[in-house]
């Protein structure tokens, strides 16, 4: 498990914190996982297995936060988000502080990926070229 002594975001101190794998967001994540949206099922279906080259897991802890998708090492985070994520800015702010953590995150709205799975699927990919400088 990975931890960062002295984790400066935005400069100011947030002390001695985790940086992945918080053990009490586990149970969380298990339930999570045990019942994916069907944006979630079907972003899965791809992800899973190295399909694009790389290891994701879902509903990953990232300090206080689970995330949908991991990749950690291109240390890119993909959100999906359904219609109560529409302009809120909790978001932005739970954005920042996973990004605090040294990784990149996209956000694909569900809809998006139930219809044009192919389009979001180029996006990844063509991330995950940037990230892992390919």
């Amino acid at each position: 498990m990975q931890y960062i002594n002295r984790l400066t975001h935005q400069g100011e101190d947030v002390g001695r914190r985790r940086a992945v794998g918080e053990k009490r967001l586990t149970p969380i994540a298990r339930k999570l996982r045990a019942n994916p949206t069907d944006a979630e099922q079907r972003l899965w279906a791809h992800l899973r297995s190295k399909q694009l080259g790389v290891k994701f897991t879902r509903q990953f802890p990232i300090g206080n936060f689970v995330v949908d998708f991991a990749c950690r090492s291109a240390r890119l985070v993909i959100e999906l988000d359904g219609g109560q994520h529409a302009d809120n800015p909790a978001d932005l702010a739970r954005t920042r502080a996973i990004e605090g953590f040294g990784f990149r995150v996209i956000r694909f709205w569900n809809n998006e990926v139930l219809e044009n799975t192919d389009g979001v699927l180029i996006t990844i990919m063509r991330e995950l070229e940037i990230t892992l400088n390919r």
